[in-house]
């Protein structure tokens, strides 16, 4: 496959608005810059809700037990203590 494949997409009157304003904004060369940015900007988005999702999946999974291991290690912290 090339590197370079080209491609055409149309866009609305106030989406290629918002590219132009955004390509000025942003100081960018091109509308492809633009499109780049954003397509970036989605995935790294996408890519931490997942992240956060394991998180909470595995922080969930560990939650039930938490609470009998610190009570097991609270009875040992105060050990010999008056």
């Amino acid at each position: 496959m090339k590197n370079n494949t080209k491609s055409s997409i149309t866009l609305p009157a106030a989406e290629l608005v918002l590219v132009n304003n955004l390509m000025k904004t942003l100081r960018l060369k091109s509308k492809v810059d633009v499109i780049r940015r954003g397509l970036a900007l989605l995935q790294e988005t996408t890519d931490r809700k997942a992240l956060r999702a394991s998180f909470k999946n595995a922080s969930d999974a560990t939650r039930g037990s938490l609470q009998g291991e610190l009570d097991d290690l609270d009875a040992l912290s105060d050990e010999g203590l008056d």
